[in-house]
């Protein structure tokens, strides 16, 4: 029997009534700093101490999860004195286990297919799946998610956590056909949804609500201030696709080139770039990075891509000169004048072609867009969120322009 105290006041009030809810799907979206994931983070901190109940957590990308949902758990857990007595929780792997039942939480990645398939609780089956960022996943993921649950316990539950993005995701077409985007709740049965703001946490400091209040660009408004989902008439790049580069990889024989930005709180992002001139067209083969990495960890992060030379994000410098210090092969970008725009314009003009396993920077390019005002006034500007892996690849791309097209009168170099 685990005694602990948890006072009420840790909870935002809207979702207190969710804490035994137990409708196979359950759906808790809206708008950014609105308080879902630590709710959910809550909630499986007190389901592992019940004992009935294991947790598997994912999200598209492991790395991602140390900085997230597990971390989201491990602060809950950490706050409390009695708490952090009652559980292990190891960082390699991401794991968190109940000393007194050995109910644990397992976090896995997407990336790892093969770990899905057959990781294990330490005792009895999984009953839950918490599915961060949820909108990252793809339909046929979330398929072979669902087959995770089985073996007789409890009630199953899936329960995923984001904010919208665009209602032609397919989250959107099989789960909310019933939705009132009017409405904040809808139950029916085995779905419950729940949309929530910045307005339903109590923690948030003032200047926390004025700077999504104050959120200038109409999409970003409506996403992440007031937590509906989107509609993008206005994106940048519509010439991509993804497709299977594994035949292509092996057979490249062609310069590679390598895209890095920067980021700790933010996502640091590298990728690397193949260019066929002959046919105009731009083959992204691999991705990496992630948040909160050192610069040691980074580079061990390209380590992992074709690419061996990487053009960087010139606003620091000193990175830069301690990648190169491990090793790295690496330049500053030049950023010139309207540098942003020129990359932009260059990269609309060509074919771009997405290994299917980069997923994160396909989920950028799906949102990239043009700055709009709240009054619909629509600015040549890109919106500078959501973009770093995006800005990856104009530096990589720099480095074609530079390397295969420079006196060729088809570029502007001084402009890159």
């Amino acid at each position: 029997m685990i005694n602990v105290r948890i006072s009420s006041k840790i909870f935002n009030p809207i979702y207190k009534r969710f804490l035994h809810a137990v409708s196979y799907i359950q759906i808790f979206f809206g708008g950014a700093s609105s308080g879902k994931s630590v709710f959910v983070a809550q909630r499986a901190v007190i389901d592992l101490m019940e004992g009935n109940r294991n947790y598997l957590v994912v999200r598209e990308v492991y790395k991602d999860l140390k900085n997230s949902a597990f971390a989201e758990m491990r602060q809950v857990i950490e706050s409390n004195s009695d708490l952090a007595k009652l559980f292990y929780i190891t960082e390699n792997p991401l794991r968190i286990r109940c000393k007194e039942n050995s109910r644990e939480a397992v976090f896995v990645g997407l990336d790892d297919v093969e770990n899905i398939k057959s990781i294990r609780p330490r005792r009895g089956v999984f009953t839950d799946v918490w599915i961060e960022e949820a909108t990252q996943i793809s339909k046929n993921s979330f398929k072979q998610i669902r087959k995770r649950l089985r073996g007789q316990s409890v009630a199953k539950r899936i329960t995923m956590t984001f904010n919208p993005i665009l209602k032609s995701h397919w989250i959107y077409k099989d789960f909310f056909q019933g939705w009132n985007d009017e409405s904040d709740i809808l139950e029916t049965g085995k779905l419950l949804i729940l949309r929530t703001t910045y307005k339903d946490n109590v923690f948030l400091t003032e200047q926390d609500r004025e700077n999504l209040e104050n959120e200038e660009d109409l999409y970003f408004y409506n996403v992440y201030t007031l937590g509906k989902w989107g509609v993008l008439g206005n994106v940048i790049f519509r010439n991509w696709e993804t497709a299977d580069l594994s035949n292509l990889k092996k057979l490249w024989g062609r310069q590679i080139y390598g895209g890095l930005d920067f980021g700790f709180t933010h996502p640091a992002a590298a990728l690397s770039v193949g260019y066929d001139a002959e046919n105009k067209t731009i083959y992204v083969f691999d991705e990496a990075g992630g948040t909160g990495l050192s610069n040691q960890a980074l580079y061990g992060e390209t380590t992992k891509l074709m690419a061996t030379n990487f053009n960087c994000d010139a606003a620091e410098p000193r990175s830069i000169l301690e990648l190169q210090n491990l090793g790295l092969s690496c330049q500053s970008a030049d950023k010139g004048k309207d540098s942003v725009i020129y990359g932009i314009k260059w990269l609309q003009r060509l074919k771009i072609v997405i290994d299917v396993s980069c997923t994160r920077l396909k989920a950028e390019l799906s949102s990239y867009k043009w700055v709009e005002k709240r009054d619909g006034t629509v600015i040549e500007q890109p919106v500078d969120k959501n973009n770093h892996w995006i800005d990856a690849l104009r530096y990589a791309v720099e480095l074609i322009h530079n390397y295969e097209l420079a006196g060729s009168g088809r570029v502007n170099v001084a402009h890159l």
